[in-house]
């Protein structure tokens, strides 16, 4: 077996955190140690984008506002440091990165809100698992094709 994967899943996050997008509002519990001390602290903002990784990889961006200025802060989706990470709205959008933010202000910077039944929210939650259930399926297939030799593969068709 692999032993970058076999020490990733090791490392990986034993709960999952909730199905956030793009464009929802999220408050981030992050641990903070200031000396000997250890806190948690909350970071509030909008996602800007979800990084799907391979394994531990996976990382998303949250943007806020803070007197005037915009903070940005990314977080390893698997780090032991994030307690916890609560929706406080979903937004609607119609990108993946929504970097166009970062140049507005005031009402502009806004995002609208989704407005969904609890059956929508749950089929996209199903959908959305399935899109990932076949994506890794189709990387394992790729990477058994790259494993075996050409020679075997042209003797297999």
């Amino acid at each position: 077996m692999n032993i970058i994967a076999e020490l990733e899943k090791e490392q990986a996050r034993q709960t999952d955190l909730p199905d956030m997008s793009p464009g929802d509002s999220v408050k981030v519990h992050y641990r903070v140690r200031e000396g000997s001390r250890e806190r948690i602290q909350v970071f509030e903002g909008i996602v800007l984008q979800i990084r799907r990784g391979q394994g531990v990889r996976d990382m998303f961006t949250v943007r806020r506002v803070s007197g005037g200025i915009g903070v940005e802060r990314i977080f390893p989706c698997d780090s032991p440091k994030i307690e916890n990470v609560e929706i406080v709205r979903r937004g609607r959008v119609r990108r993946a990165r929504l970097y166009y933010l970062r140049d507005r202000l005031g009402k502009k910077a806004k995002v609208k809100e989704a407005r969904r039944t609890a059956a929508e929210e749950q089929a996209a939650v199903q959908a959305r698992e399935a899109r990932r259930a076949k994506r890794t399926e189709r990387r394992a297939a790729s990477r058994d094709k790259v494993a075996t030799p050409p020679g075997e593969q042209a003797q297999r068709s």
